[in-house]
């Protein structure tokens, strides 16, 4: 029993000090700046592609704030499969209502993927007049400083800037969880990947030096993983430089969500990672809170301590420390925080297995799979 107590304290004492430099890690990294970056003296043109598709909650204004931009030298693509997708309408209203700002919609769908996505950026990445290229979904509520941050994350080893998600303005139950998979979970577990150099990009924003991408076959380069960001961090770690992440990721306001599509969103990620890069999905396993709260009260029951003063402590140090950063970060925060995140943690482990289970899921209307071959197709 003693070697028993003895590894359930080394493994629940290594849990929360991994824990804790985590949410340190991040709430350096994350916490938004005192004031907005200027444009450079010198900022070289940068042009920005925003794939669209469909009416997502508050897409009025994430697409608005493209047009807001603190930046001189920007040109705006944005690219939709068809000219019945009812979004069209919008983006051409938006341009309308900005006429000063170089702007306009492109449409149409090559197939070059199993990728919706990356088939639908193509045409703004060939029709793109600079050399620096932001490919951001339609979902991101961009600063006015956008563009300026992610040129400060540039140093002379970078071969891409990206930024996690995080969630903003839930409604409801299920888009409070999926704030607290989001930002407390995976923002701060890639930051941490980032920090000790072992950044992945992430889709929601990806900034890329277009000769880069066209050395490494151009953008049908990227379809050689199910999904665009995993085959873009391949690419740049293949030639020796980093994926770095902007400081203070950018939002991406929720609304209401439903059970299943969060559930659906976790599934689909998972299989994505286990795919790209699975001995680091393997880690995964032990991330979460429900083994180290079960070693805590193993040793609590195991040498004759309160349960509940032990359950009580742990819970506290979990959690606290991650509303520490929720609150430092300026993130959304609930005052049910700890009831959100503990039903976050049980659902990880299985979460995990269903990353195993199968390689098929369904994104925007298409069904796909992470098995070497699969084309998506209509769902």
């Amino acid at each position: 029993m003693t070697v028993a107590i003895w590894a359930a304290s080394a493994f629940c004492g290594l849990a929360i000090a991994f824990q804790l430099a985590s949410i340190a890690i991040a709430i350096v990294r994350c916490r938004m700046p005192a004031r907005e970056v200027p444009p450079p003296d010198d900022a070289p043109p940068i042009t920005i592609i925003r794939p669209v598709c469909g009416i997502d909650n508050f897409v009025e204004a994430t697409l608005r704030s493209t047009f807001l931009l603190d930046y001189p030298r920007c040109e705006i693509l944005f690219c939709a499969a068809s000219a019945r997708d009812p979004v069209v309408a919008l983006v051409q209203s938006l341009i309308a209502e900005h006429p000063h700002v170089p702007a306009k919609v492109l449409v149409g769908d090559e197939r070059i993927s199993a990728n919706p996505k990356l088939n639908n950026v193509l045409k703004g990445w060939r029709a793109a007049a600079h050399d620096r290229i932001v490919m951001v979904d339609s979902n991101v509520l961009l600063p006015r400083d956008y563009l300026q941050r992610l040129l400060a994350a540039w140093t002379f080893d970078t071969g891409m800037v990206s930024a996690p998600p995080i969630g903003s303005h839930p409604s409801g139950l299920w888009a409070q969880l999926e704030c607290v998979f989001l930002n407390t979970y995976q923002a701060r577990w890639q930051y941490v990947a980032d920090t000790i150099g072992l950044g992945f990009a992430q889709g929601k924003t990806l900034f890329y030096h277009r000769g880069d991408i066209e050395a490494a076959g151009g953008l049908r380069a990227l379809a050689t993983e199910a999904a665009e960001d995993a085959a873009s961090t391949k690419i740049m770690r293949a030639t020796g430089r980093r994926v770095r992440l902007v400081d203070a990721p950018f939002p991406q306001p929720l609304g209401e969500r439903r059970r299943g599509d969060v559930w659906d969103r976790q599934v689909r990620w998972a299989r994505l990672r286990r795919d790209s890069f699975p001995s680091f999905y393997c880690l995964e396993a032990g991330s979460g809170a429900l083994l180290p709260f079960l070693a805590a009260i193993f040793i609590a029951i195991a040498t004759g301590y309160s349960v509940i003063v032990a359950a009580g402590a742990f819970l506290v140090i979990w959690y606290g420390a991650e509303m520490l950063l929720a609150a430092s970060a300026g993130w959304h925060l609930p005052l049910l925080y700890p009831l959100h995140a503990m039903l976050r943690d049980a659902m990880l482990p299985v979460l995990w297995l269903e990353g195993w289970r199968e390689a098929g899921f369904v994104w925007r209307g298409n069904a796909m799979s992470v098995d070497e071959g699969d084309q998506a197709k209509p769902a």
